[in-house]
């Protein structure tokens, strides 16, 4: 903030409006849908821990995965869950930060969290074709979100 003389020697200096224990924005809050689907994912990142964790104790294995495929599975779902989500979420966390449109914000978060879900489903049931359309739903949400950011909205 820069004051000039007249108001440092009049009044001094305006209060702060800062409160540490106050939201920072009025409303909902900045960026509402990727807060709304970060949640999600949170939720879905414990339930495919968990599952490592349970097939872990289930097989007495503490690293790896002791040539069991059932724990394989679970620990590749989870692995590529942790590869693929957070860039994804920082990528609409941007998009929306620049006020894309709703339904534009919408449109990739949902490729984004549909795409997760099947993956993981796929990876866990040994659904090959799961998988390859949660990849491609990620693929699509990750490539709408960069281009978003590269390029702008398209027709502008």
């Amino acid at each position: 903030m820069v004051f000039t003389p007249s108001e440092l020697e009049a009044d001094g200096p305006p209060p702060l409006t800062y409160h540490p224990c106050k939201a920072a924005s009025k409303g909902a809050g900045m960026l509402p849908v990727t807060a709304l689907l970060t949640g999600v994912l949170c939720v879905v990142l414990v339930a495919l821990s968990a599952l490592v964790s349970v097939g872990r104790f289930r097989t007495g294995t503490t690293a790896g995965d002791g040539g069991d495929e059932a724990l394989r599975r679970r620990i590749r779902a989870q692995g590529n869950f942790i590869e693929y989500t957070p860039l994804g979420l920082f990528a609409l966390a941007l998009v929306e930060y620049r006020q894309a449109p709703t339904l534009t914000v919408m449109g990739l978060g949902m490729a984004l969290v549909l795409g997760r879900l099947l993956h993981a489903g796929g990876m866990l049931g040994g659904v090959r074709p799961l998988r390859a359309l949660g990849m491609v739903l990620t693929f699509a949400s990750l490539l709408g979100s960069g281009g978003y950011l590269v390029f702008g909205p398209i027709g502008t």
